[in-house]
């Protein structure tokens, strides 16, 4: 039966009567069970199997172990089956988000200057329709100098940019420094350039997520690395004991063993506990070891799985987590080698070779909920059940025995930036098994609060349970983090850790990545639960200063809830910010926040799928490929291999892509803006008639042949170099500030177009008065001329590409001289205006028209100069 809440029901009642004899007498009845709903939970199914025989009704329950996947293919037998919620209405496809489209802060820039050229547009035909004295159809002529005047709006620009954002992409994934970086957009690499806020996830990101088994913890006494080979000697001897009893006495060891585990007040000797805790790290958890054999033959891998030839170095281990793989490979290195699992049974060698069984009788899998996962496990050679369970500290204190080192232990191994973990036993005899048994088979039958009564029957094992040990793991750091926080922090960078561990590991982290300094004053946000506790606490920290603040997920959402403008400003100003304990929407929500209060340029950087809401809610998402998959790094809009390539990315790929977009954004402004200015010039002049200067065919030649390479290769520029970028990466501060592209660096190029237009055209017209004829020719030479010599000003590094692209334009433009003269006369070609071959090549038309081009440049280099001589940009001083 399929049972929901009151107001909705949905019942499948299945019946078959005919035999499957490849199952056997017992049907099995599967399901794709997709069920998303908060009033349908994944476990809310009664299957009922009924045999065809005079056996009684056998009932079990369906749960996920149940589920045949998408793309599941049946070796034998039949299905039946139902499908309930699929497609939008799935919990993956609800949980969500839909990316946003991302715009860089430099495409919004130049959009508003764009806007604004667009109202220069409007005025400047207003203005020449008034001058012209509204005279006849003037609403025509204002349409035609529109129109004569739309070479203001930068129409290349777009194209332009773009192409010079995909090849900044190139640029990127073709560095030998940060190999295997993929671009997976190319709107957006600017924006590397502008970042303030950092948000990082901890684990797998700054550190490898290769987990090393570091502290074994007893309560009496503590083994680290250097004294691992102790315990193997335990292990070794206690093993050595048990089979030389066993063989020489078979019958009398099981009674034995059993005193001894009804007399608990004996006090156990080290070597007995060592071995107990052992065994439970070696039983307690959901890893597998697969064999392969590097023969690569099929034959020979089969052969061995079946003779069970548990070579070592054929075996690895598989596990949803790497803890769990560190704790197995941990007691395989002391003797304790799990070598064969199944549904059913485990089994572990021993040091001396002996097989050891175990069978399986129940799995409590680890949730994020409960915090710990148990399995119940029944020796085969003495029949005891044990119950073990392994979990946090939290969640693990309240089920052991009273014991006064726990607590103090797991704070002590989390200042050292261990992860923790607390492991336990009870031994269960035969009748509690089976009394556990049925009530666990009974809640699981149940259709309404399944989950709640599983629990609850779950819990009532979770009592007065034996504490045998602690253990700490450590995730190691990533090559190179520290050293790159640093970078980022004199980069002006503020950097946010969000990460899921509890306070101490992520606190000891931080420090160790040197995320927070050692000398710095770190502010722990205490635990709220009310808007009291929240204002108290805020004042707290209001009171300190430069000092980092370290907070939980819980704290937090207070905080968020009574104080969110106070609590972000005050975060604002610390340099370093460590959020535990957060959940993935709670990271997205803290980017979001960020962006709203602060106006800033966010980038979020992680590793796992528990990271990909974060990297999409932020302005720039990064993605590391890491030991968790692909997930981050294919929604992210960056994709590298280690964290430590993040600072080349920022530093000196963000700094040339932000650099250069602003240079070749206002340069194509300037080429339309110049032309403009010639064309308003000779309507001047000309009583202010709206006929166009030069042809559309010299027009379209002007943005492309003739400008187009010089133009696009400021892509290849660069003010400082790589090393030198990330030798001093205070440069990046003044990135953030935006002033390479501002409404201040606008004007000037307005500035700069509108005298170097006036005095092409003016000077064409003053020195060629004679010659008018060839205005057209002269002026749009000597306006080639000035855009080549422009570039030629505005490079700050020359590439070999850009003096092949200046020389190219300029032959081009030569060639078009002598082959489309009749392009060149005022007006029509039916006025007869040809240009005259002989007039270009004398060396009047030389001298003047190279008088115009250097009374319209100089002036511009004279100033440069000056400028760079008595107030040099911050580059300069480190490059000379």
């Amino acid at each position: 039966f399929l049972d929901g809440e009151t107001d909705w029901k949905l019942k499948v009642a299945v019946s078959c009567t005919q035999r499957l004899p490849a199952l056997g007498d017992l049907f099995s009845i599967s399901a794709y069970v997709y069920a998303q709903k908060p009033q349908l939970d994944i476990h809310s199914f009664e299957g009922t199997f009924t045999r065809e025989d005079s056996d009684p009704t056998v009932h079990e329950s369906l749960s996920i172990e149940n589920t045949l996947w998408a793309s599941t293919v049946v070796a034998s037998g039949t299905v039946i089956g139902v499908v309930i919620y699929t497609g939008k209405e799935t919990r993956s496809v609800m949980n969500t988000s839909n990316p946003k489209n991302k715009v860089g802060l430099l495409d919004l820039e130049l959009n508003q200057l764009t806007k604004a050229l667009f109202l220069a547009l409007v005025a400047l035909s207003i203005v020449m329709v008034t001058l012209q004295g509204f005279v006849g159809p003037w609403y025509r002529n204002l349409f035609r100098f529109l129109l004569l005047f739309s070479y203001i709006i930068p129409i290349s620009l777009r194209v332009n940019l773009d192409m010079g954002k995909a090849a900044y992409g190139w640029m990127i994934m073709k560095d030998d420094n940060i190999p295997g970086t993929v671009v997976r957009t190319s709107t957006i690499p600017e924006e590397l350039g502008r970042l303030v806020y950092l948000l990082t996830d901890k684990t797998g990101t700054l550190t490898q997520n290769e987990m090393i088994f570091k502290r074994l913890h007893l309560g009496t006494v503590s083994y680290g690395t250097d004294t691992m080979d102790e315990i193997q000697n335990h292990i070794i001897s206690s093993y050595s004991q048990m089979y030389s009893q066993s063989s020489g006495n078979s019958t009398s060891s099981t009674p034995s063993r059993k005193v001894q585990s009804s007399a608990p007040k004996v006090r156990k000797t080290v070597s007995s506990r060592i071995h107990e805790a052992v065994k439970a790290i070696a039983l307690c958890h959901n890893v597998t070891p697969v064999y392969e054999s590097h023969a690569g033959v099929n034959g020979e891998t089969e052969y061995a799985e079946v003779d069970q030839n548990f070579s070592d170095e054929n075996r690895t281990y598989q596990a949803s987590s790497p803890d769990e793989v560190a704790l197995v490979q941990w007691t395989e290195s002391v003797g304790l080698t799990l070598v064969n699992r199944d549904l059913t049974s485990m089994q572990l060698k021993s040091p001396g070779g002996q097989i050891l069984t175990y069978y399986i009788l129940q799995v409590f899998p680890f949730t994020s909920e409960s915090k710990r996962m148990g399995i119940i496990v029944r020796d085969e050679s003495t029949g005891e059940i044990t119950f073990y369970m392994k979990g946090a500290d939290v969640a693990m204190s309240t089920i052991v025995q009273y014991n006064d080192w726990l607590e103090e232990e797991c704070g002590n191994m989390a200042r050292e930036g261990l992860r923790t973990l607390v492991v336990a036993k009870k031994s269960l005899t035969e009748e509690q098994h089976q009394d556990f048994e049925n009530r666990y088979n009974q809640a699981k039958l149940s259709i309404h609060d399944r989950a709640l009564k599983v629990a609850a029957v779950v819990e009532s094992l979770e009592r007065e349970m034996e504490l045998l040990c602690l253990t700490g793991v450590e995730d190691q750091l990533q090559a190179d983090v520290r050293p790159t926080l640093e970078m980022l922090r004199n980069a002006g960078i503020k950097i946010w850790m969000l990460t899921g561990d509890k306070l101490e590991t992520a606190t000891c982290i931080a420090k160790s990545s040197h995320l927070v300094s050692r000398t710095q004053d770190i502010h722990i946000f205490r635990p709220v639960i009310s808007r009291g506790e929240a204002h108290l606490e805020l004042n707290a920290f209001r009171r300190k200063h430069d000092c980092a603040l370290v907070i939980s997920g819980d704290s937090l959402e207070v905080c968020l809830k009574y104080y969110e403008h106070e609590f972000v400003e005050l975060a604002c100003q610390c340099p370093a910010v460590v959020c535990c304990r957060c959940s993935p929407t709670q990271k997205a929500h803290i980017v979001k926040l960020l962006q709203h209060h602060t106006g800033k340029r966010t980038c979020a950087i992680g590793d796992g799928g528990n990271d990909v809401s974060m990297i999409q809610a932020a302005d720039c998402g990064i993605g590391i490929e890491g030991k968790e998959g692909k997930q981050a790094s294919l929604a992210a809009d960056f994709s590298i291999t280690q964290f430590k390539h993040i600072g080349r990315l920022l530093m000196v790929h963000g700094r040339n892509s932000y650099k250069r977009s602003a240079a070749l954004g206002q340069f194509v402004m300037h080429r339309g803006l110049i032309i403009s200015t010639m064309q308003a010039v000779f309507s001047s002049v000309f009583y202010f008639a709206s006929i166009p200067l030069y042809q559309g065919f010299l027009m379209v030649g002007y943005a492309t042949i003739y400008t187009m390479f010089p133009v696009f290769s400021l892509v290849l520029d660069q003010d400082v170099k790589p090393e030198m970028a990330l030798l001093y990466p205070e440069l990046y501060k003044d990135l953030t500030k935006g002033r390479s592209l501002s409404f201040k660096t606008f004007l000037i190029w307005v500035l700069i177009s509108i005298y170097q237009g006036g005095i092409l055209m003016y000077g064409a017209l003053l020195l060629f008065e004679s010659e008018f004829v060839h205005v057209v020719a002269i002026s749009f030479t000597a306006l080639i001329l000035t855009e080549l010599l422009m570039v030629a000003l505005t490079i700050r590094t020359w590439h070999w590409l850009m003096v092949v692209a200046e020389f190219f334009s300029l032959g081009c433009y030569v060639a078009s001289l002598a082959f489309l003269n009749e392009y060149f006369g005022i007006g029509r070609v039916s006025f007869g205006a040809f240009l005259d071959v002989a007039f270009i090549t004398t060396v009047t038309f030389l001298w003047k028209v190279s008088a115009i081009t250097v009374v319209s440049c100089l002036p511009l280099y004279i100033l440069k100069y000056l400028k760079r001589k008595f107030s040099p940009p911050s580059y300069s001083k480190l490059t000379s």
